[in-house]
């Protein structure tokens, strides 16, 4: 599952080695999380992140990953006794919308954004396009599919 967009999570860039281990990627770190989280059986501690990705990273990295997450609404949290456990937001698919929609409130023109986006589908995402936005639409003063309009 591929997240663009996602600031670097670790401190870390780059694909070089440091201490016999290969450093992560930008955002490969917070991809990992949300993975792991994906696969979780509920809501789950930041100790049991920690725990399925290896238990290499410190605790402390792990959080700061789940709270930048928060601040991008990709994570919820919530109170579980004294502690905090965390799930994915969304499935990939939802993420990815997110994404799409923040960056299309980033441009000032969001006519042109959009009427590029759609010119660049192709015809079956076109047309799939079409079903979802068919199928979300109320019909307007009473016109639509079988209204006699």
């Amino acid at each position: 599952m591929e997240l663009a967009g996602l600031d670097p999570e670790s401190g870390e860039s780059g694909d070089g080695e440091e201490g016999g281990r290969r450093r992560r990627g930008q955002g490969e770190l917070a991809t990992e999380v949300l993975t792991v989280l994906h696969g979780a059986p509920g809501p789950v501690t930041a100790s049991w992140v920690q725990e399925q990705l290896g238990g290499e990273l410190a605790y402390t990295t792990v959080m700061t990953i789940l709270s930048r997450l928060l601040a991008k609404q990709a994570v919820v949290r919530s109170r579980a006794g004294r502690a905090y456990v965390w799930s994915a937001a969304a499935d990939a698919a939802g993420l990815t919308a997110r994404r799409m929609r923040r960056l299309l409130d980033t441009e000032p023109d969001r006519d042109a954004v959009l009427a590029s986006f759609v010119t660049a589908l192709t015809p079956q995402d076109e047309q799939l396009l079409r079903s979802l936005l068919n199928a979300t639409d109320p019909p307007q003063d009473g016109a639509g599919p079988g209204s006699g309009r």
